[in-house]
């Protein structure tokens, strides 16, 4: 490991031992975005991690920053996620967006001092992208006029820019889709009631309607017939992301079931003495350093013909290991295990969430199980041997 990801990892887990976890129940009661939060992630270089170091950024490579979101999801698995999609759309400004637009963004991007979120769900589509109805028509001056509502939008109304993807013409299909970057403040850009979350209401989630938004040319991130290709890459990185979060998770709940029963009390002797809670929680521990491995294994895979089943096996694996483990460390701590102060009930609603955002864990079994189809069409037939029950 190089010494400029270890030190970026060692800044993460500060952030969330003195940031974050102090905290994080203050932010929820308070439902606000905890914005100087994310501006000390920004100084801490946690806003450009793989943004190249002309623009200010970190310049690392996925396959060791998105690490990063494991040590934060030790702090908070929310918090860790509206990171990851703040970094995965800095990531696409700066890799691809045009001259003007890094200009006057990418630095302030990378630097934290604004954030950025992506933009895909539609209300009536879900999981379904192809089934998109938010247009933009290109105008003869160049710029784009967009109209349309996205779902499930993260740091809505908090967000400074949103990466939307878009259709371009009424023809079905993905052909003729693009990306572009949308100010917040750009005329026409409005958001409904935020969506009611109680484990994670610090992090605002809304519908955002777009009603006659008139947008530059130079805020083409991906340009007609790019939109769903490169929305789909950005899927992927954040299906890794949530993985790793999720193992960041994981950790805190087994760190709160150690800390809790190596000193209770129970049947002449301490909980951790116990065979049936040792069996429970080293059940927790080895899906956890199985988790890591896989998502791992899947960052390296980005970017990679590999890189989408990879992404899949980590999404589909790994948060359900992550509701398991907060399930199981909250009945190690028997009634406790119910109450705020342990805050095991909030890691296990973060970890359905978890489960749910960027692909279910159905999606993830969908691309997995079409991905097994394709193995089988080149393998050899297997034919039953005849007397065997076939004629």
């Amino acid at each position: 490991m190089s010494d400029r990801i270890t030190t970026i990892l060692n800044a993460a887990r500060r952030h969330a031992k003195e940031v974050i976890a102090p905290n994080v129940d203050a932010w929820n009661e308070a439902r606000k975005w905890p914005r100087d939060a994310s501006d000390q992630a920004g100084a801490a270089g946690l806003t450009g991690l793989y943004a190249p170091e002309a623009y200010g950024g970190q310049g690392l490579p996925l396959s060791e920053a998105i690490q990063v979101y494991e040590e934060l999801g030790v702090g908070d698995g929310a918090y860790a996620f509206a990171l990851s999609m703040h970094n995965i759309c800095t990531y696409a400004g700066c890799g691809y967006g045009t001259e003007a637009f890094k200009e006057a963004w990418a630095r302030d991007l990378t630097a934290g001092r604004k954030l950025a979120n992506f933009a895909l769900t539609e209300p009536q589509s879900g999981s379904d992208p192809m089934n998109m109805y938010t247009k933009a028509t290109i105008n003869g001056d160049g710029t784009w006029t967009i109209n349309g509502a996205k779902a499930w939008v993260s740091l809505a109304t908090e967000a400074d820019i949103y990466f939307a993807v878009v259709k371009t013409s009424d023809v079905p299909g993905h052909k003729d889709m693009a990306m572009i970057a949308i100010p917040a403040d750009a005329k026409g850009v409005s958001f409904g009631p935020l969506y009611d979350t109680p484990s994670y209401r610090f992090m605002p989630l809304a519908e955002m309607y777009l009603d006659e938004v008139v947008v530059s040319e130079d805020n083409i991130i991906l340009p007609i017939g790019q939109g769903l290709q490169g929305s789909l890459m950005a899927i992927d990185i954040a299906r890794v992301s949530i993985a790793a979060g999720c193992c960041g998770l994981m950790q805190a709940a087994l760190d709160t079931a150690l800390s809790y029963s190596k000193n209770r009390k129970m049947f002449g002797g301490k909980n951790l003495d116990l065979d049936g809670i040792q069996w429970m929680l080293g059940e927790v521990s080895t899906e956890l350093e199985a988790s890591k491995l896989l998502y791992r294994k899947a960052a390296e895979a980005l970017g990679t013909d590999d890189g989408p089943l990879m992404a899949a096996h980590a999404k589909r694996f790994v948060p359900d290991a992550a509701l398991k483990a907060a399930n199981t460390c909250s009945q190690v701590l028997g009634g406790m295990g119910l109450l705020q102060p342990y805050g095991l009930d909030r890691l296990s609603r973060l970890a359905q969430m978890l489960r749910i955002v960027d692909g279910t864990t159905e999606i993830s079994r969908l691309v997995i199980g079409r991905a097994l189809q394709k193995r089988a069409a080149c393998l050899p037939d297997l034919l039953v041997p005849k007397g065997y029950g076939e004629t």
